[in-house]
């Protein structure tokens, strides 16, 4: 039976360059990159070597810890550089594509009929694992470990971030062959959260359909847990991305990886904001000067604007980014700009702030801080905007402390740093509240793991 879950606690930061509902082919991108980084305390152990020819599947290196865990190669070509950083860790590993993909042949199976270990031996692989992360720590999940559930939001409330509902148009079949796979790897439920019922997820089978309403962060999957099934200590939880869920079904059905994505290039800088099918990896500059900018001063942001990572105008996609966001770099300096009415800004308060007068008004903003960084202001502001049974300064001071046993007795196991993009962004002392959430459960990991 569905749990409907309505979330009070919220704020939805409205921008203006949102994307349009139209879908373009990207020109096909030269090169495309793989980032260590985006696989948080993954150590990579190379396969291959430079100059080594690809296939679309093909690994590229392994986890130095779990070698049963691969990274494969999104598109065929050649694998032209490792770029390597201080003490030879490897920063980006750079691929010349092909001006067509060949696939590697993974062999296509029927997930209703397969047996739980074939299913995640495929997965491993076939280079899907890394879509699977888990709760606690916001990492990629351990093959042998027995999640209680298995979450997927098919309901996106972040600033300009893409339309799920728009980008599954049409994958019902991948979606349903992912989620009868996953529903053998947990003896418990796999829960799908849709925002509404027409959602391509609305009519599948092997899971549990809930109804998201309410502001953002509502569809942050950690916040679906928090309503439906809570971390414990000793539990562990899974997540996928629903846009991952067509991956892993395309290579069920057809048994290739076939590293396609549907983004999202939004933002007031953007000139003409839509939809763009491109690959895991590529150069966003192939989508982003194909609609323009308005402005020469921007930020590109992969991801949305609260958890998404700056690059390059020339930089690649990140490995699980759906948006890309771009606004205006905020490096100029506002005259008495702490001491006057403010119109064009966002604010959860009323000092002199009148953007909770125009309740449907997009605003334009951009990277500006509006103030620095200062010991935290006991205001209250967080916990208007976090839903989330916990209390959100107290376990930030814990982690700042790595009081381990305050944080564990907090919920340090339920949350991750996606969670704390409202509290940051409306934090008056300017702290950066994901990055010492990502801290702090990087010393649990390596402490309790």
């Amino acid at each position: 039976m569905s749990k409907d879950i309505k979330i009070r606690k919220g704020l939805n930061i409205r921008l203006k360059g949102e994307a349009e509902k139209t879908l373009s082919n990207a020109p096909r991108s030269r090169t495309f990159a793989i980032r260590p980084s985006d696989f948080h305390l993954i150590t990579p152990k190379m396969v291959l070597k430079e100059g080594a020819k690809l296939q679309a599947g093909d690994t590229i290196f392994y986890s130095k810890s779990n070698e049963a865990i691969k990274f494969v190669s999104p598109v065929s070509g050649t694998l032209t550089e490792i770029e390597r950083g201080a003490k030879r860790v490897i920063k980006k590993l750079l691929i010349e594509g092909d001006q067509q993909d060949s696939y590697k042949d993974f062999g296509a199976i029927d997930p209703s009929s397969a047996s739980p270990e074939s299913i995640r031996e495929f997965l491993l692989t076939a280079g899907c694992w890394p879509f699977i992360k888990q709760r606690p720590y916001d990492v990629i999940a351990k093959p042998d470990s027995e999640p209680k559930a298995i979450f997927i939001s098919g309901y996106s409330t972040a600033p300009l971030a893409a339309d799920l509902d728009f980008i599954l148009q049409g994958k019902e079949k991948e979606l349903q062959a992912a989620l009868t796979a996953l529903s053998k790897l947990t003896d418990g439920q796999v829960h799908v959260c849709i925002g509404n019922s027409d959602s391509p997820l609305s009519g599948m089978n092997d899971v549990t359909i809930h109804k998201v309403k309410g502001p953002h962060p509502a569809g942050n999957v950690g916040t679906q847990i928090a309503k439906i099934d809570p971390v414990n200590k000793g539990e562990i939880i899974w997540t996928v991305s629903s846009q991952d869920l067509v991956i892993i079904g395309e290579l069920i059905l057809s048994g290739k990886f076939n590293a396609e994505r549907i983004i999202a290039l939004a933002g007031s800088s953007v000139k003409s904001p839509k939809y763009y099918k491109t690959k895991i990896g590529s150069e966003v500059s192939t989508f982003v000067y194909d609609s323009g900018l308005d402005e020469e001063n921007v930020r590109v942001i992969s991801g949305d604007v609260l958890t998404g990572t700056a690059i390059s105008p020339k930089g690649h996609l990140g490995f699980y980014s759906s948006t890309v966001s771009i606004i205006p770099e905020g490096d100029d300096y506002e005259f008495f700009g702490w001491n006057k009415p403010v119109f064009n800004k966002i604010s959860p308060t009323r000092a002199l702030t009148f953007s909770w007068m125009l309740p449907n008004k997009k605003f334009e903003l951009n990277t500006n801080t509006n103030g620095e960084h200062r010991a935290f202001v006991v205001t209250g502001n967080y916990e208007e905007v976090f839903p989330l049974d916990i209390y959100p300064l107290q376990i930030l001071k814990a982690c700042m402390v790595e009081d381990l046993d305050q944080m564990e007795a907090l919920g340090m196991y339920e949350v991750a740093p996606e969670d704390f993009s409202l509290t940051e962004f409306v934090c008056v002392s300017k702290q950066p509240h994901q990055q010492i959430i990502r801290k702090g459960l990087d010393l649990m990991y390596k402490e309790i793991g």
